[in-house]
């Protein structure tokens, strides 16, 4: 006797080799032996071999027609020998019950399991339904092997195109456009990435970091509403002055400016003019939701996405040959010694005269000429005066620092600059603690200290930048934070830091200028009338915010500008370059920022010079392969940055000065001695 039953959800035959009770020893075609319970046995048959019914069963299978099935099945619950009765028109052999079982069994749409070997057909308005699924399955499996096709072929299918984006970035993997893309990418051998590449779907690997930023970032666009400009003030007092500024030729966002006026009694009154848009914007309002949803001015190579719209900027921008709305601070100076006598803080308008540029200056205004006197250029008197207090400030830093415990700070690193015009980009190294830079970065420096030490001594919260040991001991790194109270910057050599003098760029510059405003304004009730009371909840919340715009931003200009680094080794057809070891097997190119690994490297020192023979480099993951030519002695300026960054494990003031001092839109790269890494500047002051 031969069996037809059903196991683990499968059907089977078998010949039946003895019986003891409710169970069955059974022999399969294939010759393994297994236990078959009485419940699972479907049919009994002597005839044909199992084998052989099987094979039958199947074949009758695949004939049934379904849909008259279905219609002869009725609502019914029934079971399968019965169907089979009316079906087939007779008893039905065992090989066309077998088949019919089976037919059952494969057709859920159809037919309901509704025990063992017994079904129930499905109500016909589920049954269309079901079908109509299976038929628009069907229709857009041709629709994706047609895109797959499309996309094999170097060609992008138009419904895609809107979708490029969505499909790199955030897929709706389910979809069949996303399914055909990543069909093609692996029958093609490749990334989704460069297949959009390759078929036009993106149009350069700058494209697509910029757009992978954009979508992340800004999602609704980089553009702005259209807003209603909220005019300076022009009722503030003027200032008896003649200020200028100090910029990069591509800076736009023109928040500082500086004068030096000779009092009668010999004193030194020197103003550090910052740009006031807090006068005109106010928390809440329409340009203010706009600036808190950006948080800061994003910068990178050649280009920018500002904080504010250009209306607003150029409303506020402290622009030459206008009278601009500014936050004045005062500091009447002894020249004999340089101390500082006393500041005064005060909301006016300021002449400002002129708009000077670091690519004008730079070769006129150096430590030589202004020692000497040499030279003519504009404001060289006031310049003159505003680098000898910078050295005495920059010497009082230094001996903060010494008393947090850091070993001075070392003015040897190399910074680059990056310009790109019609793609062409030229990378510029400039020696970081030029004059300029050091009077820009230093007076700012005094401003966001006095400025937040005004903030707490007035009992008014702002939004600090504080550096000290993390937890983790007496080895831990010294760690960066921003806190609402004033607290030691100790990098910088100063007792708190609260970023002030940024506010067209940076969110938490504007907050605090409100907050200092407030202070100027109304003394010992300031507490009362400033916007942000002690312990705000949306303080806090602000500078979360900020902390993670920020640290998105920077990861971008980072990323942008080793692209920039990788289009100039093919710009400049660069085939062999030289390097220097930083530690282990990452080293970075001497004429560029570039940071790369080496793996197998033999043991070399810090600081060493290596040449190196290009192999390959990638724009779109931003790599580079190069191989190990020959090893020379450490480069003198590599030893000396080198020696500055194991001078402290955080040493930031570097980083800090070289903010305030340089516009991050033409880009600024700069040491990170934490991790030993190149890192572009976070965006200036």
């Amino acid at each position: 006797m031969n069996l037809f039953f059903e196991e683990s959800g499968d059907f089977k035959v078998g010949t039946v080799l003895s019986q003891a009770g409710e169970a069955y020893q059974v022999e399969m075609p294939s010759g393994k032996r297994t236990k078959v319970k009485t419940r699972d046995v479907l049919l009994q048959f002597d005839k044909p071999d199992p084998a052989t019914l099987l094979e039958q069963a199947k074949a009758v299978a695949s004939d049934v027609d379904l849909e008259f099935l279905w219609e002869v099945a009725g609502q019914d619950e029934f079971g399968f020998a019965e169907l089979g009765a009316e079906y087939f028109g007779h008893a039905p052999l065992p090989f066309e019950a077998a088949g019919l079982v089976l037919a059952l069994h494969n057709a859920p749409i159809y037919f309901y399991k509704k025990g063992r070997g017994r079904y129930k057909a499905a109500p016909e308005q589920s049954l269309r339904a079901a079908l109509a699924g299976i038929e628009k399955k069907k229709q857009l499996a041709i629709v994706q092997a047609g895109y797959v096709e499309e996309l094999k072929a170097g060609k992008l299918p138009e419904p895609m195109r809107p979708l490029v984006q969505q499909l790199l970035f955030k897929p709706d993997k389910n979809s069949i456009e996303y399914k055909a893309l990543e069909t093609a990418a692996d029958e093609l051998q490749t990334t989704q990435a460069r297949l959009m590449l390759t078929t036009k779907g993106i149009g350069s690997a700058k494209d697509l970091h910029m757009g992978r930023f954009l979508f992340e970032q800004f999602p609704r666009g980089a553009g702005f509403p259209p807003v209603d400009v909220p005019p300076a003030p022009t009722d503030l007092p003027l200032a008896k002055v003649a200020a200028f500024s100090i910029d990069d030729v591509t800076t736009t966002e023109i928040d500082d400016a500086f004068s030096v006026q000779m009092l009668d009694d010999g004193l030194i009154r020197v103003g550090i003019h910052i740009a006031a848009p807090g006068l005109g914007i106010r928390p809440d309002d329409a340009i203010d939701r706009i600036a808190r949803a950006r948080m800061s001015t994003v910068y990178m190579p050649g280009d920018k996405i500002t904080m504010l719209p250009d209306e607003v900027v150029s409303e506020y921008t402290l622009a030459e040959g206008k009278d601009c709305a500014a936050l004045s601070l005062y500091a009447t100076l002894n020249p004999e010694n340089w101390s500082v006598l006393s500041t005064e803080t005060r909301a006016e308008r300021v002449p400002i005269k002129n708009n000077l540029r670091h690519n004008d200056l730079d070769e006129l205004v150096n430590e030589q000429t202004l020692e000497s006197g040499e030279g003519d250029y504009p404001h060289k008197t006031e310049l003159g005066l505003l680098w000898k207090w910078a050295l005495q400030l920059e010497a009082g830093r230094m001996k903060k620092r010494e008393a947090f415990g850091l070993k001075p700070e070392q003015a040897n690193r190399v910074d680059f600059n990056f310009y790109v015009e019609d793609d062409v980009v030229t990378i510029v190294r400039r020696k970081r603690g030029a004059p300029l830079d050091k009077i820009v970065a230093e007076l700012m420096i005094f401003a966001n200290s006095t400025w937040g030490k005004l903030l707490h001594d007035s009992g008014v919260p702002g939004i600090y930048r504080s550096q000290g040991p993390g937890a983790g001991g007496w080895n831990a790194k010294i760690q960066v934070r921003m806190v609402t109270h004033a607290a030691p910057h100790q990098g910088l050599g100063v007792d708190q830091y609260a970023w002030s003098t940024s506010p067209l760029r940076r969110y938490t510059d504007l907050v605090n200028q409100w907050q200092i405003l407030a202070c100027a304004e109304h003394g010992v009730t300031a507490p009362l009338v400033a916007p942000f009371k002690p312990r705000d909840a949306t303080l806090f919340s602000i500078v979360s915010a900020f902390d993670a715009a920020y640290a998105a931003y920077n990861e971008f200009q980072q990323n942008m500008e080793r692209y920039w680094c990788l289009r100039w080794l093919g710009q400049e057809n660069a085939k062999q370059v030289d390097a220097v070891v930083l530690k282990d097997e990452v080293l970075r190119l001497v004429e560029i920022p570039l940071v790369i690994r080496l793996p197998g490297i033999p043991q070399v020192p810090r600081g060493a010079q290596v040449r190196m023979d290009i192999v390959r480099w990638d724009e779109v993951d931003l790599s580079l392969e190069a191989r190990l030519l020959e090893v020379a002695e450490a480069a003198p300026d590599a030893a000396l940055e080198l020696e500055d960054e194991e001078n402290t494990e955080a040493d930031t003031a570097s980083e800090a000065a070289a903010e305030e001092a340089v516009e991050a839109e033409g880009s600024v790269t700069v040491t990170d001695p934490e991790t030993q890494t190149d890192v572009p500047a976070a965006p200036a002051a």
